[in-house]
């Protein structure tokens, strides 16, 4: 990998590319703004990180070993955060774990409570966290998958040269933003009503722009109005 390198105080969270690929003035409200509201689909999102997320619970299926809430750091995106599940398969072609015999590849398994999306916003979270465990491991991640509660089963995802330039443009973008401390326009669209902040947003609102002279002569024109 290419690009700046971050300290510890610079990290931002991992989870939070997605957000900023759906729509950069979301993560803005929640990452510079600190403002977040719940709605059904992210309260539903949280059930289902919490029957996966246990740091305590690792398994083993044979050739399979599972480790849950696996902690991930990337110092040259600048990411931090959380992998579902990193699934070990034994392999001559992998490395060495703890407690373990042999040698295994690595993959992580996101969870998502919904289905696959027709955007990049999911693909990009998962790559991040295959480019992180890259990093902290000397490793090669040609694949990762994951698994929907809605549609009850796995879906590979290939981790193309594309979708990395793609996690490094959004990363480095997303730090850009922390850093000016501006949040983006909004932009209204389809999206909206799916945003769990298009209240806090108010997106019809915000886009509207009229110079502070037209405001002014404008009310001026009515007080008057209402005078004669």
């Amino acid at each position: 990998m290419s690009g700046p390198r971050y300290t510890d105080d610079e990290l931002l969270s991992l989870s939070g590319i997605q957000h900023f690929c759906f729509c950069k003035r979301q993560w803005a409200l929640i990452h510079v703004e600190q403002q977040w509201q719940e709605n059904l689909r992210t309260q539903e999102g949280r059930f289902v990180h919490e029957r996966v997320d246990d740091p305590f619970f690792n398994e083993s299926r044979g050739d399979v070993v599972i480790s849950r809430a696996y902690p991930l750091v990337s110092y040259t995106l600048g990411l931090t955060g959380i992998a579902d599940v990193i699934e070990y398969t034994r392999s001559d072609n992998g490395i060495a774990i703890p407690d373990h015999e042999g040698l295994w590849l690595m993959k992580p398994v996101e969870y998502k409570r919904g289905k696959p999306k027709i955007d990049e916003r999911d693909e990009v979270q998962l790559c991040a966290q295959v480019m992180c465990l890259e990093e902290m491991f000397g490793v090669q991640i040609g694949e990762a998958d994951f698994y929907y509660n809605e549609i009850r089963r796995r879906q590979c995802l290939k981790i193309t040269d594309a979708l990395r330039t793609l996690v490094s443009t959004l990363a480095n973008e997303m730090h850009r933003v922390f850093r000016d401390g501006i949040t983006p326009e909004a932009e209204s669209g389809k999206n909206c009503s799916l945003c769990s902040l298009v209240d806090v947003c108010i997106p019809k609102l915000t886009k509207k722009k009229s110079p502070v002279r037209n405001y002014i002569g404008k009310h001026i024109s009515e007080a008057c109005a209402l005078d004669e």
